[in-house]
């Protein structure tokens, strides 16, 4: 078991190695195009009143897509009543793709309860 983990160990530098190798021969020319080609969306004064404007332009429009995702909301458990109203015609497919959709949205509240307790299953902080 001791030699499976240093042999884990030592891949693992080695990727390591070779990412930190990539990074730096082709990092600085992969920001270099990004920005080149994302200049559009760059404040050209970089400036606090720019920032504080920017944010108040991402607040109001996420606030003003509200209405829309309230409908597409309602929508939606409208739709889940009407599939609930007619459960004998629920296929094995549809119960399935639900359970699993169940599954997953239990796992990651668990995760991420275990992540903020900082990776302790019992709560307790040594």
């Amino acid at each position: 078991m001791a030699s499976f983990l240093k042999s884990l160990q030592g891949k693992a530098k080695n990727i390591q190695g070779k990412t930190r190798q990539l990074i730096s021969t082709h990092g600085s020319s992969y920001y270099n195009n990004l920005l080149e080609s994302n200049k559009q969306y760059i404040a050209k004064e970089p400036t606090i009143d720019k920032c504080q404007e920017l944010s108040k332009q991402l607040f109001y429009t996420r606030l003003a897509s509200i209405p829309g995702r309230y409908e597409k909301f309602w929508k939606e458990v409208e739709f889940l009543k009407n599939k609930l109203k007619d459960r004998q015609d629920l296929t094995v497919e549809d119960v399935g793709v639900a359970a699993l959709f169940a599954a997953e949205c239990y796992c990651w509240f668990s995760v991420g309860e275990i992540i903020g307790r900082g990776f302790t299953f019992t709560g307790y902080y040594p």
